[in-house]
C-alpha cells in the first residue's frame, strides 16, 4: 500500500523534531516537513491553503469556522502554549502601573484576532477588571509596517479597532508614547533594547502566572494543528494517525528534557526547571488530546465570543475531527 504524501508547515519545535527528522513516521503517511516561522505559516495557510497540514493560530482557526467554506479541521495537538501575562508591554511614561490603568487607553495589537491578544484581553477582563470594550485597539505591523488582519472581521460596534499609518510600527509607537500599551506575542524591539522607555505591565510575571494556573488550571493554548478539509474528507483515517504520531514525538521531547547524562538543551539548570514545572503544572505539563484541554478550550471559546470574533459560542467538540477525539493508549 502506498503512503499518503502530505506537506506539513510548522516551526522547528522540540516536540515535533522526531517528525521533522523522520525518527517517527505517522502510520500510512510521508510528511514533507516545512520548517518556517509561525507568521509565514499562518499567512500562507489562511490566505492560500498552501499546505495539507499546518500549525495554526487557535484564534484564526476558530474564526475560520464561521466562514461558509470552513476550509480546515483540527486535531487536538497544541504545539504552542504560553502564559501571556509577560506579553503586556506599556510605555513607561503612560501612567499605566496596574491593569485598571489600561481603561481608556490606546492599546496596540498586531492583529485583533491574534490568539495572544485574545487571551490577554480575556484574562484582563475576567481577572483584573479591564472590560474588553474599555480601551481603543490599534492594529498594524509590530516591527515592519503594513501588516493587516489575515481574516476579515465583523466586530460589534462597541469594539473599537483603528489601523495605524502605512509607515508606522507598533513597537516604535509604543516607545514614543503614541500608544500606551501593546498586547503581542513577540517581544517588541523597543522593550528588548533595554533603554527603559517600554516596560512590562507585570515585570515579576512568573509568580503571577503560577498563581493564575493554580487558580484556573489553564496553561493557555496558542496554536493547534489543522488539516485542509478536502484532504481530511478524502482520508479521514489520517486524523487518528497524525494525532498518534504527534503524541509519540512529544513523548520523546519530554524524555529529552529530563536527560541527566548530558543536557540536550542549553540551560544550565534545566533539570531543576523541569522538576519545578512538574511540581507546579503536573507530570504532563503540556497536555495533548481533548479531555485534558476541555476547560482551557472552553475558556478560549468564551473569550472569542465575548470579544466579537465568534458569532456564537462554540463548544470544544466542534473544533476537532471526531476520529481524533477518541482516546487510545500508546
Amino acid at each position: 500500500m502506498s503512503r499518503l504524501k502530505l506537506a506539513f508547515a510548522c516551526w522547528n519545535y522540540d516536540r515535533t523534531r522526531a517528525l521533522q527528522d523522520g525518527r517517527i513516521r505517522p502510520d500510512g503517511i510521508d510528511l514533507n516537513f516545512l520548517a518556517m516561522p509561525v507568521e509565514e505559516t499562518f499567512f500562507r495557510m489562511l490566505r492560500h491553503r498552501e499546505f495539507d497540514l499546518a500549525e495554526m493560530s487557535l484564534s484564526s482557526y476558530v474564526v475560520s469556522l464561521f466562514s461558509e467554506a470552513k476550509p480546515f479541521i483540527a486535531i487536538p495537538i497544541f504545539p504552542s502554549r504560553f502564559f501571556r501575562h509577560s506579553s503586556i508591554y506599556v510605555n513607561a511614561a503612560s501612567g499605566v502601573r496596574e491593569p485598571k490603568d489600561l481603561i481608556g487607553k490606546r492599546v496596540g495589537n498586531p492583529e485583533y484576532q491574534m490568539t495572544a491578544p485574545v487571551w490577554i484581553r480575556g484574562i484582563l477582563a475576567e481577572h483584573h477588571g479591564v472590560p474588553v470594550n474599555s480601551v481603543t485597539y490599534v492594529s498594524g505591523g509590530e516591527e515592519e509596517p503594513g501588516r493587516s488582519e489575515k481574516l476579515k472581521l465583523d466586530l460589534p460596534p462597541e469594539i473599537r479597532v483603528e489601523r495605524i499609518g502605512p509607515d508606522q510600527t507598533l513597537s516604535s509607537m509604543l516607545a514614543k508614547g503614541e500608544i500606551d500599551a501593546l498586547y503581542t506575542a513577540r517581544m517588541p524591539s523597543s522593550y528588548a533594547n533595554g533603554d527603559g522607555k517600554v516596560k512590562r505591565l507585570f515585570e515579576d510575571y512568573v509568580p503571577i502566572e503560577k498563581r493564575y494556573f493554580r487558580d484556573t488550571g489553564i496553561f493557555p493554548i496558542m496554536h493547534t494543528l489543522v488539516i485542509r478539509r478536502e484532504v481530511y474528507e478524502s482520508n479521514r483515517w489520517i486524523a487518528q494517525s497524525l494525532t498518534k504520531a504527534f503524541c509519540l514525538a512529544q513523548r520523546e521531547a519530554y524524555a529529552d528534557l529530563y536527560q541527566t547524562a548530558a543536557l540536550k538543551v542549553m540551560l544550565p539548570w534545566l533539570i531543576a526547571h523541569v522538576e519545578e514545572t512538574r511540581r507546579e503544572l503536573g507530570e504532563d505539563f503540556w497536555p495533548y488530546g481533548f479531555e485534558k484541554n476541555r476547560a482551557t478550550l472552553s475558556t478560549f471559546l468564551r473569550y472569542s465570543f465575548e470579544q466579537g470574533l465568534s458569532k456564537r459560542l462554540l463548544q470544544p467538540e466542534a473544533l476537532f475531527a471526531p476520529e481524533a477525539l477518541e482516546s487510545f493508549r500508546i
